[in-house]
Order: structure tokens, then C-alpha cells, then sequence
């Protein structure tokens, strides 16, 4: 059975109730789960499993959520943890200041991706003190140039929002996939788009799986620290955020 992702419907849930299915030292596997599964460049979710019914009580810290067989998540346990029982109500709660972080440099990261439109992805990694892009480009921006336009934006404060569109659309406008090395899942029958900005003139428009802030102004400000040089046809481009 597939673990109910609660953080589709509600990027900002930092905790739900849910049923332990499994547990054992490779992972905890729940009904559902407001942690985000490890995938796309985004880190898995840290945080903890508390539980309490008569005489057991207890709590397990996680130290990441990755993906599982058969549209699962595992939560992975931190070494020697006691293990929740199976059929356990739990509570499970995310590292909040962690998983907004990370929230934060994914949908700055789109705005980065705008700047440098018709450029692929060619790979990325998004972390709480530092995230980067690489893109298929002979020769990026000035780091100057791209701090001062995704500070603009993001002070823009534009809404973020999602749509689904069916496999066939996706089809029909293959411009959508920015990335050229891993593409969006198929199977479901649909895939999930992130817009920032209007529906009539998006700022950035691409298949997503990923957790983001509400409205770009949460972001904060941002700076271009480094260009790497990755190859003849490959730059890398590194972003912190600012004064912090």
C-alpha cells in the first residue's frame, strides 16, 4: 500500500498522527507521513516518532526519509533507537527549521532556473546552508548579476502554486522539463507542476515534486556565492541564504 504523503495537500503540516505498518532497523514505514521522501535534489525529512498508549511510550529520532518499495516512505531511525511497535498510533514530526529551509532554497532554486531560460538542468542539490544548479551553458551570468534579479523577484512576492496535468499534456509541451537528467515520474497516469506567479504569465512553470514556500518574499534575501567551470558545457551555480 502507498503511503498517504501528506505534505502534497500541506507543505506547512509539521506533524500528523499515523499507524506503524512496519519498523526495523532498514526503517519505520507509516500509513501516511508529513515527511518528504528524499528525491529530486530535496533531501528526506529529519524529526521524530513519539508514541504513548498505557505503558508504552516512547520516541524515535529519524534521521531521514527516503523512498521505499512501492510508493512508500522509510523513515530511518537514528542507531540503537527503540522502534515504535507495529500497529502503533504515532505522532510524527518534522524538523521544522530544517524542512523550511529547504523549502526556501527549492523555490529560490526555480527562481534561478527562470533567470537562465532555454538552458537545461543538467543536475542539482538543495541543502540548508548552500543548494546549487548546473546548467548545459558555455557561459552563465555574472554571480552579481544573478543575485541582484532573484533578489528582485523573490522581494516580487510571488504566489506559489501547483496543477496536475496528465502525461499526455506533458507530452505535448515537452518545454515544460527543465532538467535533463533525471525526468518527472511517470506511471500515475499525472504529473504534478509548480508555478510561481500568475497562471497567465508564470515566472517559472516545471514538473515538481518537491516541498516550496507559499509566496517568494518568504524566501529571504539570497546570494549567488560561486560559477563553477564543470566541463566544456556545464556551469554550476552555487546560492546561499543571505546573513544567515
Amino acid at each position: 500500500m502507498p503511503t498517504d504523503l501528506l505534505y502534497r495537500d500541506d507543505a506547512y503540516l509539521r506533524e500528523a498522527s499515523a499507524t506503524v505498518l512496519a519498523a526495523g532497523p532498514d526503517g519505520v514505514l507509516l500509513d501516511r507521513t508529513p515527511f518528504y521522501a528524499q528525491a529530486g535534489g530535496q533531501p528526506g525529512d529529519a524529526g521524530l516518532l513519539r508514541w504513548s498508549q498505557g505503558e508504552q511510550v516512547g520516541e524515535t529520532p529519524i534521521l531521514k526519509a527516503v523512498k521505499g518499495p512501492d510508493d512508500t516512505v522509510l523513515h530511518l531511525p537514528a542507531e540503537g533507537a527503540p522502534l515504535p511497535p507495529i500497529g502503533m498510533t504515532v505522532t510524527a514530526s518534522l524538523d521544522w527549521s530544517l524542512r523550511h529551509r529547504h523549502m526556501r532554497m527549492h523555490t529560490a532554486l526555480h527562481l534561478l532556473c527562470s533567470l537562465i531560460p532555454g538552458a537545461g538542468v543538467t543536475g542539482g542539490q538543495i541543502g540548508p546552508d548552500r543548494s546549487r544548479l548546473d546548467f548545459d551553458l558555455a557561459a552563465p551570468p555574472a554571480k552579481e548579476w544573478l543575485t541582484e534579479r532573484l533578489n528582485a523577484l523573490a522581494a516580487e512576492d510571488h504566489a506559489v502554486g501547483e496543477r496536475w496535468i496528465s502525461e499526455e499534456e506533458l507530452d505535448a509541451n515537452p518545454g515544460l522539463v527543465r532538467t535533463l537528467s533525471v525526468q518527472p515520474p511517470r506511471g500515475a497516469g499525472r504529473i504534478r507542476l509548480v508555478r510561481i506567479g500568475a497562471e497567465e504569465a508564470p515566472v517559472d512553470l516545471q514538473p515538481c515534486g518537491g516541498t516550496h514556500v507559499r509566496r517568494t518574499a518568504e524566501i529571504g534575501r539570497l546570494e549567488v556565492t560561486r560559477l563553477e567551470n564543470k566541463g566544456k558545457q556545464n556551469r554550476r551555480v552555487y546560492l546561499v541564504l543571505a546573513g544567515e
